[in-house]
């Protein structure tokens, strides 16, 4: 029985990929460590964490939930836990609804205005997987869905919001718009013959490539920006032209032509952007 819940657990933590968490929680403690300049308090830091592990795991469970008749049809998601029968749709809603109800709870654990918007991201979580049936922007969107984290971060630890958190969910926007589009080239057919949308779908493989390219040169001057807002030291520079070098990296890894190397591009170098930034925003502060 103890191996059977194990396995179901692992099973779980599989389908709303745990490990990709490393993307946007970097993001958030940078909003949060900006927000406080330099640590919040021990329960701030708590609240903060159950609240994007709550968040993130209603966005992923709900987009498994959206997507699973598609990801069935689709070879490189067919192996998916919904598709291939390792967990129930019934028990995904499961998921869904005890993650909303913990972070929920974080938020009102946090102050009145977290508490207050929180309904509001947790929509936009629960909506957003439907946008690739209907507009090419939906890879924008969805980064959109991680750029909520540094911007809450900040509204946990002060209660209000103002234009550095903003910018700095920009430039997450951005990025994870860029990485998105990369990523979902690899669909391109599938999406063509289901009459799906995105970047590729709409203007061609090349053209999606481009795309990403100038999100990403957009999501460094937004973060330059951040700096510059904010008064930053010069060790979040150095956080921004490493961020920059390892976004450059990604692209000479893929091309329109070549995407057998896209899981280094997504995982690895998506990880490494994401804490590169927080550890130079974290040294900024020190300094």
């Amino acid at each position: 029985m103890p191996l059977a819940a194990g396995k179901k657990l692992n099973h779980f933590l599989d389908a709303i990929r745990y490990r990709e968490s490393i993307f946007a929680l970097p993001f958030a403690y940078t909003g949060m460590i900006l927000a406080a300049r330099g640590l919040p308090t021990l329960g701030q830091f708590i609240w903060i964490t159950v609240a994007m592990v709550g968040a993130r795991t209603v966005g992923m469970a709900v987009n498994r939930i959206v997507d699973r008749n598609i990801d069935a049809k689709n070879p490189r998601n067919a192996a998916r836990h919904l598709p291939a029968g390792l967990l129930k749709t019934s028990e995904m809603v499961a998921l869904t609804l005890v993650a909303f109800v913990v972070f929920m709870f974080a938020a009102y654990r946090l102050n009145p205005l977290a508490f207050a918007l929180a309904p509001v991201a947790a929509a936009y979580l629960v909506l957003y997987p439907y946008t690739k049936r209907f507009t090419w922007t939906s890879n924008l969107l969805i980064g959109w869905a991680l750029a909520i984290a540094p911007s809450a971060a900040w509204i946990g630890v002060t209660g209000s919001l103002t234009w550095a958190p903003v910018l700095l969910s920009a430039a997450v926007a951005l990025w994870a718009g860029s990485f998105d589009i990369l990523y979902h080239t690899q669909d391109f057919d599938f999406q063509k013959k289901e009459g799906l949308h995105s970047v590729a779908s709409r203007f061609g493989v090349v053209a999606a490539f481009r795309f990403s390219k100038i999100l990403d040169v957009l999501a460094v001057c937004a973060l330059t920006g951040v700096g510059v807002l904010m008064s930053l030291a010069w060790p979040f520079y150095v956080g921004v032209i490493v961020a920059a070098g390892l976004l450059v990296y990604r692209h000479r890894l893929v091309s329109p032509e070549d995407t057998s190397r896209m899981g280094i591009a997504f995982m690895r170098v998506n990880a490494y952007v994401s804490t590169s930034v927080f550890v130079a925003t974290a040294l900024a502060l020190l300094v």
